[in-house]
């Protein structure tokens, strides 16, 4: 006889009783995805990356959260390690209160490439993120995903150009991965 797995599902409410244990928590449609906390080298990325934002979105007043939230009430908590978000956007007490997110940045290495690659890039334009990069600490290159749908893989530079912005933001891959060991 068969048996039907039951797979719990979870509310934003639930993720206050997890433990403070370094792991992040996150909820897609309920599912929990639990990733263990990154490495050096994923912050060292995460930090060149915030500052080429951050310096580049300061002339329109948009802001840069390093981690942020995509929360949708009640079951989607999802921590993409940049979050863009535009000026029009309030600052929020709650993450929920915010609607619009110009970019989420991934920085996927060993304990968290699957669902990085598998759930949440992928679901970020399905709530309406309007571009996703998944940067991949293994293979030293970064997926850009836009509204418009279109995906592409870059290993040298590659244009970010919100259109609330003159011009665009030149990323150059290889420097995000200086010094960087291994998918740290």
């Amino acid at each position: 006889m068969d048996m039907a797995l039951a797979i719990p599902h979870y509310t934003i409410r639930d993720l206050d009783s997890f433990p403070d244990d370094g792991n992040r928590y996150e909820l897609l449609d309920g599912l929990l995805l639990v990733t263990p906390a990154p490495a050096p080298g994923h912050h060292i990325v995460v930090s060149r990356l915030v500052t080429a934002l951050s310096n580049y979105v300061r002339s329109c007043g948009a802001r840069v959260y390093a981690p942020g939230s995509v929360e949708i009430e009640p079951n989607v908590h999802l921590e993409p390690d940049i979050l863009v978000v535009p000026a029009s956007e309030p600052i929020a007490k709650r993450w929920s209160e915010i609607r619009a997110w110009w970019l989420a940045v991934e920085v996927s290495g060993r304990g968290s490439l699957v669902y990085d690659c598998d759930f949440k890039y992928r679901a970020y334009s399905a709530l309406g993120v309007r571009d996703a990069w998944r940067v991949d600490l293994r293979d030293r290159g970064v997926v850009v995903k836009t509204g418009a749908g279109v995906e592409k893989t870059y290993e040298g530079q590659f244009e970010w150009h919100p259109p609330e912005i003159e011009c665009p933001l030149i990323v150059d891959v290889q420097s995000l991965f200086d010094e960087v060991q291994g998918d740290s």
